[in-house]
């Protein structure tokens, strides 16, 4: 019996649609490639990966002629021309999207693959829409596709779920935190640009990177942990990640920080005053660094299957972050109580009726006070 493939219902078809229109493109590609008039030129494989006249506008993005496909803007990040390609994007779905789904939810995830996807692609086609307009546009103006948006933000959702977790590269010659991808990952993407020729590379990493910060920044609704002292000891839904180890500043090494800082700050006020984005609140900022603080768990043990893939998401860690809110709530209404009866009860009485697991104090002890006592009140009567 063939093993059973662990992956929660969408990165299964995620992953299964990438493969399909990648296989849909090559054939198409092929065809087009064969059917060319220049076929001498076209045989080599470096035109035949990145000729733009070979790219068919159905699929991904094309300036120009895309705007009478829109559905582009979503079928162009999951089409790959070549294997290593191919390769990457697949195993991002297979690993990033597993670990993201069952964090997040199934809903919570779609909604980030679509921002994530069709926003990046909207904004490169009008850049180079814009590029082929100015500089007079060309018989094959280049073509938008490839997951690199989306790989982009699954680093920075992962910067903002498990920022301390270590990948050991070349045999632990090499470990890297996460939260140090995202940055390395635009800038490598960056210089691929002058050195491979790809430039939609850089803008597709720039803006998936930029799109998903935003969005888990200010927009995203999160559950912040009922444990929480921030939230008054109740779990409450929040609007954004307002904890300052998630800043667009902490995307940076450290020691350009003091530079960053202000520019980063005075970003954020110019935004807050034009009322494009609403400010955090201490209470927020306190939570939220809370909640950031708490997220103990790695990578590893969600990986394996310790989270749940329905909607709610969570996983053991929220049902057992759950039963130990009850647990405290409990205990803390327990000693309230106790307090409150010592308060409103006679002394001799209140220490008759102590709870020994709170007071500390058993009942024969009480009753011995008790005892003793009766002399000394009846002397002073």
């Amino acid at each position: 019996m063939p093993p059973r493939i662990n992956l929660p219902p969408l990165t299964r078809g995620l992953f299964l649609v990438l493969l399909c229109l990648s296989a849909l493109n090559v054939s198409l590609r092929s065809r087009k490639w064969a059917a060319s008039t220049t076929r001498k030129e076209a045989l080599t494989p470096k035109n035949y990966i990145y000729a733009p006249e070979l790219a068919i506008p159905y699929l991904v993005i094309v300036p120009i002629t895309s705007i009478k496909f829109p559905w582009t803007a979503l079928t162009a990040a999951l089409v790959e021309n070549n294997a290593v390609s191919l390769a990457i994007s697949g195993l991002v779905i297979w690993f990033g999207g597993r670990y993201l789904e069952r964090a997040w939810g199934s809903k919570e995830f779609a909604k980030f693959l679509l921002y994530t996807t069709m926003i990046p692609n909207i904004f490169a086609f009008f850049i180079y829409a814009l590029w082929h307009s100015i500089t007079s546009t060309p018989a094959y103006p280049t073509p938008i596709q490839g997951l690199l948006a989306v790989e982009a933000g699954f680093l920075v959702a992962l910067k903002q779920l498990v920022p301390e977790h270590t990948v050991s590269l070349f045999k632990g010659a090499l470990r890297v935190r996460i939260k140090h991808f995202p940055a390395i990952f635009v800038l490598a993407n960056m210089l691929s640009g002058p050195l491979l020729g790809t430039d939609t590379a850089f803008w597709l990493s720039l803006i998936g990177f930029l799109v998903s910060w935003i969005y888990l920044r200010f927009f995203r609704i999160s559950e912040i942990s009922a444990s929480s002292s921030a939230t008054g000891g109740e779990g409450v839904r929040m609007k954004g990640d307002a904890s300052d180890t998630f800043a667009f500043v902490a995307f940076f090494p450290d020691a350009i920080h003091p530079v960053l800082a202000p520019v980063c700050d005075g970003v954020y006020s110019t935004l807050v005053q034009l009322k494009l984005c609403a400010p955090f609140s201490d209470d927020a900022i306190e939570a939220g660094n809370e909640n950031a603080a708490s997220r103990s768990e790695g990578l590893p043990s969600i990986m394996n299957g310790g989270g749940r893939s329905d909607e709610g998401g969570g996983g053991r860690r929220a049902e057992a972050e759950r039963r130990r809110a009850l647990a405290l709530k409990a205990l803390d209404q327990r000693l309230n109580a106790a307090a409150a009866n010592r308060a409103t009860s006679a002394p001799a009485t209140a220490t008759t009726n102590a709870d020994p697991g709170i007071s500390g104090v058993t009942p024969e002890a009480a009753a011995g006070a008790s005892e003793s006592a009766m002399p000394v009140k009846e002397a002073q009567a």
